[in-house]
């Protein structure tokens, strides 16, 4: 499953990112690494993701997170 089809509230762990180098560079400047696990904060049918990590929250637009390929903790 996708960071972009994941319920509000739930842990993921990031798994695989499909995509070209610009998203795995721009994922990795937001401090988002393989292996790490958010908790999807907001996250509705349109608009940003909003992912809690450790103590920070990062929106992340809803074309880049269907890249992100996600499983639940």
């Amino acid at each position: 499953m996708t960071l972009a089809t994941s319920k509000i509230g739930e842990e993921v762990r990031l798994v695989e990112v499909q995509g070209g180098r610009q998203i795995r560079k721009r994922l990795a400047d937001l401090g988002l690494n393989l292996g790490m696990t958010v908790r999807v904060v907001h996250g509705l049918s349109y608009g940003p993701i909003i992912v809690a990590v450790k103590d920070s929250r990062l929106a992340i637009g809803r074309g880049m997170a269907e890249h992100i390929i996600v499983e639940k903790i």
